[in-house]
């Protein structure tokens, strides 16, 4: 048995998998050592892992996470997970597990939209090539943490229609000052530009949304998928708001002479699969 996790920066899923697939399955909040310390990681995982978590007996850990791209970073990761479990932990990157679980062992580039955006080609072992992601402040191109950014931008210089501002306010119970404390003070801003994106889904219809979240997710095409040999190798994305856009993925994708093979909402089960497969369980 193995411990597979799996990590975002809003929620990571946790699967205890045997021999016949996933014998435990659980939901923590994210972890992303670039905003939480050892400590705080540690903490997380004592305090909302189930006790059957720590008390099954697995051989290793296995753990995909956002922020997990240094080695300084997933040595944080790994002392958090060694120091809870006391078992030997191996630590990837969420954009390794996406390829991993979107290809297996075949080569593709693979694509991540969620709270945040990445994107690889994948050779059907490791990351070739990787057009950074640079994070909330410098990239994210069509994730939810973009969209919000760009939309809360619009909503406080007045830019966003006033039929589209109030709603917003009213349904948050949020006012401008207080978006500019959370974004600028509180922990895992990220989290919550992707949280407030949301309200977009629910008004894609009105002509600004629609036009706001077709160029966000043209700009992921532009400058990410663009870089790679996109003519020569399947392209399949993974995530929340790759799920939640997907037609939007595929028009657009269209309009650029580019064909998108495969959207999935979650990596757990290709990661569970890929893990049945390569490793003796």
């Amino acid at each position: 048995m193995i411990l597979l996790a799996e990590s975002g920066s809003t929620k990571t899923e946790w699967c205890l998998v045997d021999r016949d697939g996933i014998a435990e399955h659980f939901l923590s909040d994210g972890i992303n050592p670039f905003f939480q310390t050892r400590k705080e990681i540690s903490r997380l995982i004592r305090l909302q892992l189930p006790q059957i978590f720590f008390k099954a007996r697995f051989t290793s850990i296995y753990f995909y996470g956002a922020g997990c791209s240094s080695l300084e970073k997933k040595n944080i990761v790994k002392a958090s997970l060694e120091a809870q479990f006391k078992i030997p932990s191996i630590i990837e990157s969420d954009l390794l597990g996406s390829a991993r679980a979107l290809f297996q062992d075949e080569a593709g580039i693979a694509c991540i939209l969620g709270t945040g955006s990445n994107s690889c080609f994948y050779d059907g072992e490791t990351i070739i090539k990787n057009v950074k992601s640079l994070g909330y402040i410098l990239g994210d191109e069509g994730s939810g943490a973009s969209l919000g950014k760009a939309f809360l931008s619009d909503c406080l210089k007045g830019l966003a229609p006033k039929d589209l501002i109030d709603p917003f306010y009213k349904k948050y119970k949020i006012d401008p000052d207080e978006i500019m404390d959370y974004v600028y003070s509180k922990p895992f801003p990220n989290r919550l530009l992707s949280v407030l994106s949301s309200f977009l889904y629910e008004h894609l219809e009105h002509p600004y949304v629609n036009n706001l979240v077709r160029q966000n997710l043209r700009s992921f095409f532009e400058r990410n998928i663009l870089q790679y040999e996109y003519n020569e190798y399947p392209i399949r994305f993974v995530g929340s708001h790759a799920k939640m856009y997907s037609f939007m993925l595929r028009e657009i994708a269209q309009d650029m002479g580019i064909y998108i093979d495969v959207i999935i909402e979650n990596p757990i089960r290709g990661l569970v699969e890929y893990h049945r497969n390569n490793e003796q369980i």
